[in-house]
């Protein structure tokens, strides 16, 4: 996945350290396989260079594309599994980077015209299913990109894993999103800083991961600047661009690492306006931090504020 992996966690009794190490990279190494887009060996790396047709795939792809298709449907695309084509013209996949200029100053933008053949095979509405027999629909050249939950729901397998094991108190985080279970040996829940965009005008913020998870999306992970202005990782199917709509993080806290991490992204390509009306209508926990003419401002949620405590 291209970043770390930390566990921390109350050992049950017996404990062997390295029997919980080897069933974590086990369980990674198992997403990795399903659903890496960098890995050409990968289930989805296969269905994304197979040539026209249905295509069976196994039941562990099947339920989380089926999960990424419903979480579509419920964000009207801003969730979307289907975006690899615009992904990678943007140089945010696996083909790398964008071309520099002939100047060598820097990356080049894609034109108009490439940007509406990536969309014509892109969006979650263009993938087509045959349920009897689990099965996709390869049109050529279509590319599933999962990359937007797929963090958040190895973050859920390594912790349903160690509770499988009897290690029911822990702490998972993988890249930056976190999910908690239990407490810790004195009794206290696992307390975590959130990530914040730099600059952000609130201040140092934890929060109690009491069997909760969160994930931030931010635009200044991974992007690049061209002609003075800056592109981020996040695509918006829906126009087939990056968003730039003033979001400069969305923070979600959820009772899963894969909602939090597909609502993260969701609300930040909603926007500054239907991005909290959205996320307030559905008791989502989200703080936005917002670019504004007058600097960053932050809009937290009526769900998030309840469950923040502030550092002293």
């Amino acid at each position: 996945m291209g970043t770390t992996w930390s566990v921390r966690l109350v050992p049950p009794s017996p404990f062997d350290p390295a029997v919980f190490q080897a069933a974590i990279e086990a369980e990674l190494a198992r997403i990795i396989a399903l659903f890496s887009h960098w890995d050409p060996r990968s289930e989805l790396s296969r269905l994304n260079a197979a040539p026209t047709g249905f295509w069976a795939v196994s039941e562990p792809f099947w339920d989380l594309l089926n999960k990424a298709m419903d979480l579509a449907d419920d964000t009207d695309g801003a969730v979307d599994p289907a975006l690899g084509a615009l992904v990678d013209l943007w140089g945010f996949g696996p083909p790398g980077p964008r071309p520099m200029n002939a100047f060598g100053t820097g990356p080049t933008v894609p034109f108009e015209e490439e940007i509406a053949a990536a969309r014509a095979l892109s969006g979650w509405g263009i993938v087509r299913f045959n349920r009897p027999a689990r099965a996709v629909q390869q049109l050529g050249g279509v590319k599933l990109d999962l990359s937007g939950i797929a963090k958040g729901h190895a973050v859920d397998r390594v912790s349903e894993r160690l509770t499988a094991m009897g290690a029911t108190h822990h702490l998972v985080e993988i890249g930056g999103e976190l999910r908690g279970a239990g407490v810790k040996p004195d009794g206290q829940p696992w307390w975590v800083e959130l990530q914040q965009a730099p600059g952000a005008p609130a201040p140092r913020t934890v929060a109690a991961l009491f069997d909760l998870a969160v994930a931030t999306s931010g635009d200044w992970v991974r992007s690049f600047e061209a002609h003075g202005q800056t592109y981020s990782h996040t695509i918006d199917g829906r126009t087939g661009r990056p968003v730039d709509k003033g979001v400069a993080s969305v923070t979600v806290l959820a009772e899963t690492a894969m909602y939090a991490d597909a609502m993260a992204t969701a609300l930040t390509v909603m926007g500054p306006e239907e991005g909290p009306a959205y996320a307030a209508a559905m008791g989502i926990a989200a703080a936005f931090v917002v670019r504004t003419a007058d600097g960053l401002t932050e809009v937290v949620t009526p769900a998030f504020a309840a469950m923040l405590s502030e550092d002293a």
